[in-house]
């Protein structure tokens, strides 16, 4: 009876994992081909800067005098959502004391708090109804920018088929799995860029052409609004891309919890998003970009699953082998290559939760520690719930406060 239980979690186990393996192939060929930034000298469109803020008291005026510290001019408008604490006034004193920071400026209030997509909608909305025509640089309070971060967002407008552009991040404070994560990530997005699009760019520092996407094409009721933004560039027809050549810093959660809480809200938005746009999993027309989707869909969707089912089926083995005993001959050799599989991908995923870094298990340890955060946001949704208005993580504003390292 052990083979039974010993082909299935092999069977599972391949199918989760040989997915993984053949995008991290692709992309590594893919990032060879590279992105070549324009060099056109044509005049590149205005931008306008959006700033979701909530409850940023500690830390408005940094995030401020960060925008200002800019190379370029640009419009800014701030959108509140019913902050309780003095972001609203402080905000309005910097900008009484700096009348020339920007080119203008536009100061927009909800009256109640209804989530960052939601903000966000009400903000492109705003702009839509102004026949705004231009860039729009999307960026948190939380993230601070290079002097040239705008700029060189900008230029890559020069190229038509561009439509939407995300920075890197450099994250301040974060575990050893976090660095791992991020480094994962921005690999992948590199690779999918040169290809053709990413679907996932990071909302802290990303540019768009506000023609490239509606305002009702964001579903309020679901986070990753980012994400959303870069997908749905691209199913209009635009590129969107990745630029590792600009990044923005922040502060990660300091604690494990913290970043934990941080993947499973963004894990279930990311979901949600590859849910809503299965008919394009196999839609002939958006080229690679198709095919791109898919395997995206694998990993969030499918994989977690996969996985946990796998890990279900090694305990039925296990609880065979402790009723009828262990097996002979050639079963007892193939429980025991399993078992030091089991043992190893065990370890690493310890190893990841704890922070630990042990050259060749790092990875896979973030591997697994990723479908574990991502089997979580399944049960959120399953349970009905969302994740799309979260609490702030407090911490990473103090921090922020009192940091004198980043810009």
């Amino acid at each position: 009876m052990v083979w039974i239980p010993a082909l299935v979690e092999v069977g599972l186990g391949l199918a989760a994992f040989a997915p993984f393996l053949v995008h991290r192939i692709s992309v590594g060929r893919w990032r060879k081909q590279g992105l070549e930034y324009p060099t056109s000298s044509s005049e590149l469109p205005q931008v306008t800067v959006l700033l979701p803020v909530w409850n940023e008291a500690l830390i408005i005026e940094k995030k401020l005098d960060n925008l200002a510290a800019q190379n370029m001019r640009f419009s800014l408008l701030v959108i509140d959502s019913a902050s309780t604490d003095s972001t609203v006034p402080l905000l309005n004193s910097w900008l009484k004391k700096h009348p020339e920071a920007f080119e203008a400026t536009t100061v927009l209030k909800m009256e109640e708090r209804l989530g960052k997509t939601e903000a966000v909608r009400q903000a492109l909305a705003s702009l839509e109804e102004q026949e705004y025509q231009g860039l729009i640089c999307m960026t948190d309070a939380d993230a601070l920018l290079p002097s040239n971060a705008i700029s060189r967002l900008q230029g890559w407008f020069a190229d038509p088929t561009v439509g939407a552009v995300g920075a890197r991040a450099l994250r301040h404070q974060a575990l050893s799995g976090e660095r791992t994560h991020r480094s994962m990530f921005e690999m992948l997005r590199e690779g999918e860029s040169a290809r053709d699009s990413t679907p996932f760019l990071e909302g802290s520092c990303m540019m768009w052409r506000r023609k490239a996407f509606s305002s009702q094409q964001l579903n309020v009721h679901s986070n990753a609004d980012d994400a959303q933004i870069a997908t749905g560039v691209r199913l209009n027809g635009l590129r969107s891309i990745h630029d590792s050549g600009v990044h923005f810093e922040d502060i990660a959660p300091t604690t494990p919890e913290g970043q934990q809480r941080q993947k499973i809200r963004r894990g279930q938005g990311l979901q949600r998003l590859l849910v809503s746009h299965r008919k394009s999993w196999f839609d002939r027309r958006l080229g690679a970009f198709a095919g791109i989707l898919r395997r995206e869909a694998h990993f969030h969707l499918f994989a977690p699953v996969l996985f946990a089912a796998a890990g279900v089926t090694a305990v039925l083995r296990w609880s065979i082998i402790g009723i009828a005993g262990m097996p002979n001959g050639s079963l007892a050799m193939m429980h025991g290559s399993l078992a030091m599989v089991e043992l190893g991908c065990l370890t690493a995923w310890l190893l990841n939760r704890q922070g630990i870094r042990v050259p060749l298990l790092t990875t896979l340890g973030t591997l697994f520690s990723g479908m574990e955060h991502l089997l979580a946001a399944h049960w959120c949704s399953l349970r009905g719930r969302s994740l799309h208005m979260w609490e702030q993580h407090h911490d990473t504003r103090i921090a922020l406060a009192e940091s004198e390292e980043l810009f």
